[in-house]
């Protein structure tokens, strides 16, 4: 029927419209939310004072939004400099002197320069491996090579592999598999999430194929 044509191709038009704009309050709320514990903890360090209260700034929409960027700009800006980062060495050294959030900091710190350093190769690639049995192959990133005793056991023909969930790709396993059996794909990263995201209804336009090692 042209009705439910219609009704369907409507959907596809503004699906992608509607999700973006719900993740994208989604996360002012989030923020905004922590800007409002923010406050509420302020308020109760300060005491109360003329002009504009706390309470005021915790109804202002996007507050939260606008001082993390601010906080990430100006932090970004500062450690750009010899003395920013003579400042970043004492705060890191500060807290991997504390027990067991160390621990915690030092592993969320190695992961973040893996993943978010210009010079790293971590989710630069999208590969095809064979999940979860032999045959049966999916789509991954490519999060770099063993190391350590890892590394020891296996050789150095492996690669460290990414295998996200469908439709939600913030989930997923992690893999070590032969390079061998690794194929390198001719798309780029966000073209392979948008395939894993849709599921394999939106295919990309590139051809599949090894890339020379």
């Amino acid at each position: 029927m042209p009705i439910k044509k219609y009704l369907l191709t409507g959907l596809l038009v503004w699906l992608p419209t509607a999700i973006t704009i719900w993740v994208l309050l989604w996360l002012v709320g989030l923020l905004d939310a922590i800007f409002g514990g923010l406050l509420t903890g302020l308020a109760a360090l300060t005491p109360a004072s003329t002009g504009v209260s706390i309470d005021q700034l915790r109804h202002v929409p996007g507050l939260g939004v606008l001082l993390v960027f601010s906080v990430l700009l100006i932090t970004g800006a500062l450690v750009s400099n010899v003395a920013g980062r003579w400042w970043l060495a004492q705060w890191e050294k500060l807290f991997t002197h504390i027990p067991v959030f160390k621990s915690i900091y030092n592993s969320v710190k190695k992961v973040s320069d893996t993943l978010f350093s210009s010079n790293g190769n971590a989710f630069r690639k999208a590969m095809l491996v064979q999940y979860p049995r032999a045959g049966v192959w999916t789509v991954a990133f490519l999060t770099g090579t063993p190391g350590g005793e890892v590394a020891e056991h296996l050789g150095p023909d492996f690669v460290s592999v990414y295998v996200p969930t469908t439709p939600n790709p913030t989930s997923g396993f992690f893999l070590i598999v032969p390079r061998a059996e690794a194929i390198e794909l001719n798309i780029s990263v966000d073209e392979a999430l948008t395939y894993v995201i849709s599921m394999g209804s939106v295919a990309p336009a590139a051809s599949v194929g090894y890339r020379p090692k």
